[in-house]
């Protein structure tokens, strides 16, 4: 392992009067911090101060330095004896960064989305990882639960020949972890894929807003995969530059397979789901289209009924209009004495009612 270079470069102190923003009150940022020699551990410092200290009694030593949620004073802490970036230090301060990897002089900077699916909530929660690798430390900053990063560092210590390669083994470790993360997540949102296009087709009113949150899910699941499979192409571009350890570059081939490989799922995921979407948009066209033609029918149906009903209501209101005139028994109406003027009464509604028959009869009311 080369030399450590010297590393007292100071690094801007945070704004005075400035609140660093970060965890609240009893919130333990080092989750873990060790300094490992020939793949071992030789110390467990309790803080940064005293791991900086044990780093500097150890030559040839590495650090690994994980934190969750530090505050601004820790990192600023670290970039002073690190020599790090001060533009990586304000990224690892904002998070909501891309994945992305940039390289800062001797010290490789990478930001990953980790993701995990949440069985109960049958959602993809994603979280953000911040890795700084230098030629003699290994710093993580975690932005959330995801990944395990403790349980990937009991691997490594139970395999001391392969951390004894250097940092790099470690993010390596890393990556091929926040990978392997990704495939619980894929069979999950498969198993959301095959729900949904049951309940398309059951005719679920509720599916069309779980295709829109499955669909958003998957444009942060392509935001967290596809530039990965950019960045592990260009660390082995870098292999033969920097004289990467040919086990580590078996095993970032590796995890440069799976990555691609999870990245055409979910490219085959959004592809799927605007399918879904637009199948399920044919299918609620095609209930309401029969609902209206049902309706439409009725209402036909109801029209002719109302058709007959007026028909037959103007056929009987005739008789009972001459019989209401003609039964008022006023002494001075002309056909009062007129000895035909009941059969004439009688004659006068059947033609009335027998006209308004062969009227309504011949509009097909009746």
């Amino acid at each position: 392992m080369p030399e450590r270079p010297d590393r007292r470069r100071p690094t801007p102190p945070p704004p005075s009067g400035s609140t660093p923003p970060g965890p609240g009150p009893g919130h333990r940022s080092v989750v873990d911090s060790a300094v490992y020699h020939g793949g071992r551990r030789v110390a467990s410092p309790s803080g940064l101060a005293e791991t900086f200290r044990r780093l500097r009694e150890q030559p040839g030593g590495m650090a690994w330095i994980g934190l969750h949620r530090p505050t601004e004073a820790e990192l600023h802490s670290l970039a002073a004896e690190f020599n790090l970036h001060p533009l990586s230090i304000e990224d690892a301060l904002e998070a909501h960064q891309r994945p992305k990897l940039e390289r800062y002089g001797d010290t490789l900077f990478v930001v990953l989305r980790a993701a995990r699916y949440v069985d109960a909530l049958e959602e993809v929660d994603f979280a953000e990882l911040h890795i700084f690798v230098g030629p003699d430390f290994l710093i993580t900053v975690r932005h959330g639960a995801a990944p395990d990063l403790p349980a990937v560092r009991r691997r490594m210590e139970e395999t001391p020949a392969l951390l004894a390669l250097g940092p790099e083994a470690a993010l390596y470790a890393i990556l091929d972890d926040v990978v392997d993360g990704y495939v619980p997540v894929v069979e999950g949102v498969q198993n959301d894929m095959d729900e949904i296009e049951t309940e398309v087709f059951r005719g679920d009113p509720e599916v069309s807003r779980r295709i829109y949150e499955l669909s958003r899910e998957m444009v942060e699941f392509q935001r967290a995969t596809r530039p990965l499979v950019g960045m592990l192409h260009s660390l082995m571009a870098g292999f033969a530059k920097y004289g990467t350890d040919e086990e580590l570059q078996r095993y970032l081939r590796d995890v440069a397979d799976h990555v691609t490989h999870t990245s055409e799922r979910v490219d085959g995921f959004r592809q799927a789901l605007t399918e879904i979407l637009t199948v399920n948009a044919t299918l609620v066209s095609q209930q309401q289209n029969a609902e209206m033609r049902a309706l439409a029918e009725a209402g036909f149906e109801q029209n002719e009924e109302i058709k007959k009903i007026s028909s037959w209501a103007a056929i009987l209101f005739a008789p009972t209009l001459v019989g209401t005139i003609y039964g008022m028994n006023f002494d001075s109406m002309p056909e009062l004495h007129w000895a035909g003027g009941y059969p004439f009464a009688i004659l006068l509604m059947a033609v009335v009612c027998v006209s308004l028959y062969v009227i309504f009869k011949k509009r097909d009311w009746l």
